[in-house]
């Protein structure tokens, strides 16, 4: 039988991606604010997305992302999980979100091709909605 924790490392390795998007959108952010030599109350979110470029709009959208389809992803960790439902399967489900959402997050941070961004977020979708059906019908079967 499969050690019911062995869900959390993908669980705690995609947290650790939205922190490393979200300190590297910072990173892009806090010194193309401070080239604007503007006083910081001027700089209205919609003053922003208007005028950053795109190496410093894309790790903030890409930060957005990772609080959409992830969510499902956390969501079916923790059911597996609670449930002590944990199987191969499913462990390799989440390594396969994981590892297609740091592939996604790397392409839309930096280079921003997009067909290649929408075929690694369709990959980790596939994935995460995978494991719903997985859940869903283990639920359903008692």
């Amino acid at each position: 039988m499969i050690d019911q924790t062995s869900i959390l490392t993908p669980f705690f390795i995609q947290l650790l991606l939205t922190g490393v998007v979200w300190l590297y959108m910072y990173i892009k952010r806090i010194p193309f604010l401070q080239s604007l030599d503007l006083d910081p109350d001027q700089i209205t979110p919609a003053k922003l997305v208007e005028v950053s470029p795109p190496d410093v709009a894309n790790p903030s959208d890409n930060l957005k992302n990772l609080f959409e389809m992830p969510v499902v992803f956390y969501a079916m960790v923790l059911y597996f999980y609670v449930t002590q439902q944990v199987d191969n399967v499913v462990v390799m489900l989440a390594w396969g979100f994981v590892a297609f959402r740091v592939l996604h997050s790397l392409v839309h941070a930096t280079v921003n091709k997009v067909m290649v961004r929408f075929g690694l977020y369709a990959v980790s979708s596939l994935c995460a909605w995978a494991m719903v059906a997985i859940g869903f019908a283990r639920h359903l079967g008692g």
